[in-house]
């Protein structure tokens, strides 16, 4: 399934809060980075399902769009505790 969101939170930012959110938040189905890169973090979870998030530009913010087959659940919950871009508000 895949997410979208706009933030105001540059990519550097929704990275390390994804990363802390995946080991610390979910620990029943922890997920941990496996790559990464200036726009895109792809982390590894339980039984090796893997959640990739992506991070652009966007007017206003930034898109976020984040996938996954195992975590919907926690990858829906992970984007709302991201700001919403004025332009998302609307």
């Amino acid at each position: 399934m895949t997410f979208e969101k706009t933030t105001t939170l540059p990519p550097a930012e929704i990275f390390a809060r994804a990363k802390r959110f995946f080991a610390e938040r979910v620990p029943q189905t922890a997920a941990f980075p496996e790559k990464t890169g200036p726009t895109y973090l792809l982390l590894r979870g339980q039984g090796g399902e893997e959640i990739t998030i992506a991070a652009f530009d966007a007017n206003g913010g930034t898109r976020v769009r984040g996938s996954t087959m195992l975590f919907d659940h926690a990858l829906d919950r992970f984007l709302s505790t991201l700001p919403a871009s004025p332009e998302e508000g609307q």
